[in-house]
């Protein structure tokens, strides 16, 4: 159990009252302390970053001291406050309603940190929920006493003054568990006893958890994050005064790196355009040789604070349930006293616990068809060679079946898993599983999910992106075009689970966590360009009684096997008196044909050279050069074909 908790209780305690250092938490002895009843509000241990990004993130805890005040009679009725909290933005903490709460939510207010190991009577007693949220501890709830209890502990207790439940004899602590009720950007907690703790060396405590918020509402960017405020109001039947009563309770950011969250070529940017693919040239990605094996690029997703990327519950914590503990986790307090079955799916959900980690989502769009895209299973390291260790210090994530899968599904991904994931091994050891692609759409999807974080560095992870397809460009196959990429979280609108307005409230039945669409970040993967032949006519006149005839050969139709094409060429003249609009593009040139055409034609008064771009492989040009009618001067050339314009798949891939 971590020790800081008591340090920061106590440091709690010195800030806001002087002298009560070695204080207990939750006894009251009986004994007048002459001293009015007053509360301080403060953070509970630390306020957190939050990823504008999300629909649900928790913000900080919230914790009330209160100390002084006059002791109540044994036997008495302990009296009861409304405590709401007023957010400026939306509360989405799960809703977990109830037969008289319909709005009843994860977020909790516990009294006196029971379970927390800390000194005193309300430290040392068991969690107990309250499970009427619209009253609380007030009539026809779980009303409390001041009573006695037999609770041994060491030290011991004070033996009067505690808070009881069943009776005024009773001897049963109380209940100090109670479940939030949501409206809007409110949480309001019914009815919670307030029994002055009296004695000046005593406190009170309560501390409310589980509050989530709609981040992305709130503005953030630049040096300076936005903010999460909360505003503290109670309403009593008793006087109680109250110190500090706004606070931020978490600091905005956008949680993926604009900069770092990107597509690299083996972990290296070369260059800020993506590679053309040749639409004549095949790609493959085999299990049998490193040398076919295409791997076109990595994603690279990095967070941009050292909490961004968060495993569903903290690594090696058998349950988080100890009030004060910071789990860096996508679930927070948990309470599995607080659960709540949805009616119809019978899916049943436990307060503070999220679905599953941190999810990162690749979206593909725009893929030709005949075009397949594989991903590695895990993180990999930069060259393609490997996942990481299992003893990788940082980030690790393996691949998930869908934005919203459950987590109870998650497996680490193996080479043998071939019918869910379809999985094969590159020769280089790593495991990847093709990208389902829509053939009506065009998009494709791929998730990952994070199941090892650091939370005290800035973690990347990467995963290996590979496309294959079979060259037809007879076929127009596959079609030319651009892939792109959308790096994000997961889930988020576009995956069709929630929409921007349903994920940005709280809900009984939505995953958490989840995410905008407004932050993501796109990218280009590769263009498939069509295959070109361009031709160098050095020498084209048509001055002074010279003519040039031009003729380009479609030559895909031979007997050695090649895939007949068919296109049209582009015509661009350099030298005097150049036509004014260009290109000048040739009709459709079909295979196994010449297309003739005269200079005089295409550019009246012309002198100097002239290039033609043909969208189809073995074209050839011959020129031939004469006086009109060839009667005194005439010579003929064949063109010269420049080095192919399609450019490297390795070179860089970030518009």
């Amino acid at each position: 159990m971590p020790d800081f908790r008591k340090l920061f209780l106590a440091l709690v305690v010195v800030a806001l009252f002087a002298g009560l250092a070695s204080a207990q938490v939750g006894l009251s002895t009986g004994v007048a302390s002459g001293t009015a009843f007053t509360c301080g509000v403060t953070n509970g241990a630390v306020t957190p970053t939050l990823r504008a990004e999300g629909y649900t993130e928790l913000t900080g805890d919230i914790v009330i001291i209160c100390s002084g005040g006059f002791a109540a009679p044994l036997g008495s009725i302990i009296p009861t406050a409304n405590i709401t909290l007023f957010l400026n933005t939306t509360v989405t903490s799960r809703l977990l309603p109830t037969a008289t709460a319909a709005n009843a939510s994860e977020a909790l207010l516990l009294v006196d940190e029971p379970g927390s190991g800390l000194q005193g009577y309300g430290p040392g007693v068991p969690q107990t929920f309250c499970g009427n949220p619209q009253v609380g501890a007030g009539p026809g709830g779980c009303v409390e006493w001041v009573g006695t209890s037999t609770n041994t502990l060491t030290p011991p207790p004070f033996n009067t003054g505690v808070p009881v439940s069943g009776s005024a004899a009773g001897t049963t602590a109380g209940a100090n568990v109670f479940q939030g009720v949501t409206s809007g950007n409110q949480v309001t907690f019914y009815g919670i006893p307030v029994q002055p703790p009296v004695t000046g060396g005593l406190t009170r405590v309560f501390r409310i958890t589980n509050i989530r918020v709609n981040a992305n509402a709130v503005t953030a960017g630049g040096s300076v994050p936005g903010s999460v405020t909360a505003s503290l109001s109670i309403n009593s039947s008793t006087s109680l005064a109250i110190t500090n009563s706004t606070l931020t309770v978490g600091f905005v950011q956008q949680g993926l790196s604009a900069t770092g969250t990107l597509l690299t070529s083996n972990g290296s940017v070369t260059s800020s355009t993506a590679p053309n693919l040749a639409q004549c040239s095949s790609a493959s990605i085999t299990s049998t040789s490193s040398s076919s094996t295409s791997p076109v690029g990595v994603l690279q997703f990095q967070e941009n604070f050292a909490t961004a990327f968060k495993t569903r519950v903290s690594a090696g914590v058998a349950q988080q349930n100890i009030p004060g503990t910071v789990y860096n986790s996508e679930s927070g307090f948990v309470e599995t006293l607080v659960t709540s079955t949805v009616s119809g799916t019978g899916a049943t959900y436990t307060a503070g616990l999220a679905d599953y980690g941190t999810r990162l989502k690749a979206t593909f769009n725009n893929v030709p068809s005949g075009v397949s895209l594989f991903v590695s299973t895990r993180d990999i390291i930069n060259d393609f060679n490997s996942s990481n260790a299992a003893g990788y210090p940082g980030a690790q994530a393996v691949l998930v079946i869908g934005e919203t899968a459950p987590d109870s599904a998650l497996v680490v991904p193996t080479a043998s898993q071939t019918g869910t994931f379809g999985i094969t091994q590159t020769a280089t050891g790593v495991p990847y599983a093709p990208v389902a692609i829509n053939a009506a759409t065009g998009n494709g999807l791929a998730v990952w999910e994070i199941i090892a974080t650091n939370p005290n560095q800035i973690d990347t992870v990467r995963f290996g992106l590979f496309l294959a397809y079979t060259a037809n460009a007879a076929a127009n196959s596959p079609a030319p075009g651009t892939l792109s990429v959308t790096l994000s979280f997961a889930p988020t609108p576009s995956g069709g689970a929630f929409t921007s307005a349903t994920g940005a409230a709280a809900s009984s039945t939505l995953t958490i966590p989840r995410f905008s669409d407004s932050l993501d970040i796109s990218k280009n993967v590769a263009s498939i360009v069509l295959c070109t032949t361009p031709l160098l006519f050095p020498y084209v006149i048509n001055v002074n009684g010279f003519d040039t005839g031009l003729a380009i050969a479609n030559t895909t139709t031979d007997p050695f096997g090649t895939a007949a094409q068919q296109g049209t060429c582009s015509y661009y003249f350099y030298g005097s008196s150049a036509p004014t609009t260009e290109p000048f593009v040739t009709p459709v040139i079909a295979t196994g044909t010449v297309y003739p055409n005269l200079a005089s034609t295409l550019a009246p008064g012309f002198s100097g050279y002239m290039i033609a771009n043909c969208n189809f492989q073995f074209a050839h040009g011959f020129a031939f050069v004469s006086d009109v009618g060839a009667r005194n001067l005439a010579m003929g050339y064949l063109a010269l074909i420049f080095p192919s314009t399609n450019r490297s798949a390795t070179e860089a891939l970030n518009n």
